[in-house]
């Protein structure tokens, strides 16, 4: 008997003991990273149990009949367990559907885990969603470096490179000054937009997750050149955050930074550059795209789908 249930403080352990034992997760799910901003989402995330053993949890949040997984994540998701078998997990979701029909609920928006994050093969919801009504409504161009023992990037990345490298060392403090005189200066400047996080916000998530967010900088005797902020999970090294001075084609301080992250991250099977689409559309910016695959990067999709929960029934067809 599979039963569903709103998340709530009293479930905070174990929930987060969930997110550290499950195939499909990373520490953007547990809770003190999704609660940060607790104040700009109305949280709806659900846990399923099964008997009395939980077996599958939802980050989510709500916006009137319609959920999200998860508009306050960089991706979402049904996560289990290793153990789940293939009917259970689509047992698992068509008892969610069903749920939240039962709440009002009319459509599910799924923001797609990238494969490269999960710590086993996971690929039930791609099955699934045959016989489900769906519709793709953001198409991520996510680019990904993973053969790091053959890493070579292209000429121009080299040619930056060797010039910074005879006055460039690589630091880890100076996240304030990168964060207020480099990052949200370029952000305005280029694109009218500040970062996702504040100052204050990814500061208090990096004390939070000292082993998970790392800040790296490029400096020479004029300061810091560029900067780079990383969430690390137990595959993946993601380029959060990363920027540099405007003269940074001409110090090659970029190259440099993502040229020593990379080689000291080698032991990892990817390094995630993000996403190279502009507004969460089908478009590529072209100069990004470029700039990630000449250090050997190749473009992955992440997909969101919209889900309608009437298409519960429909998982009976392969149920048997």
């Amino acid at each position: 008997m599979y039963t569903v249930h709103k998340y709530s403080a009293k479930h905070l352990n174990i929930w987060n003991n969930f997110i550290s034992k499950a195939k499909n997760s990373t520490f953007l799910f547990k809770r003190e990273f999704m609660e940060y901003h607790s104040d700009r989402f109305q949280d709806f995330s659900l846990i399923v149990f099964k008997d009395e053993k939980l077996i599958a949890v939802l980050p989510a949040n709500r916006i009137e009949n319609k959920l999200f997984s998860h508009q306050g994540l960089s991706y979402g998701g049904l996560v289990v367990l290793k153990e789940i078998r293939t009917i259970e997990y689509l047992k698992v979701f068509k008892a969610l559907l069903n749920w939240l029909k039962t709440e009002g609920i009319i459509e599910v928006s799924i923001k797609q885990l990238p494969f490269i994050y999960n710590k086993h093969l996971t690929e039930e919801f791609e099955y699934l969603l045959h016989e489900l009504n769906y519709k793709v409504v953001v198409n991520n161009s996510y680019y990904v470096l993973d053969d790091l023992v053959h890493y070579k990037p292209n000429r121009n990345r080299l040619r930056g490179i060797k010039k910074a490298e005879s006055n460039m060392k690589l630091l880890q403090t100076g996240l304030d000054v990168f964060w207020e005189h480099i990052l949200t200066k370029n952000l305005k400047v280029k694109f009218g937009v500040k970062p996702i996080h504040s100052f204050k916000e990814i500061n208090l998530l990096k004390s939070l997750f000292p082993n998970e967010i790392k800040f790296y900088a490029a400096a020479n005797t004029n300061g810091i050149q560029a900067g780079v902020v990383l969430f690390i999970t137990d595959n993946v090294v993601h380029f959060q955050y990363s920027s540099g001075k405007e003269d940074r084609n001409e110090t090659g301080a970029l190259d440099f930074l993502f040229n020593a992250i990379i080689k000291k991250y080698s032991h990892y099977k990817f390094i995630s550059f993000g996403s190279s689409s502009t507004d969460n559309s089908y478009k590529i910016d072209k100069g990004l795209a470029y700039w990630k695959e000449s250090f050997g990067a190749y473009l992955i999709p992440q997909r969101t789908y919209n889900i309608n929960t009437n298409s519960e029934i429909n998982l009976e067809n392969i149920i048997k």
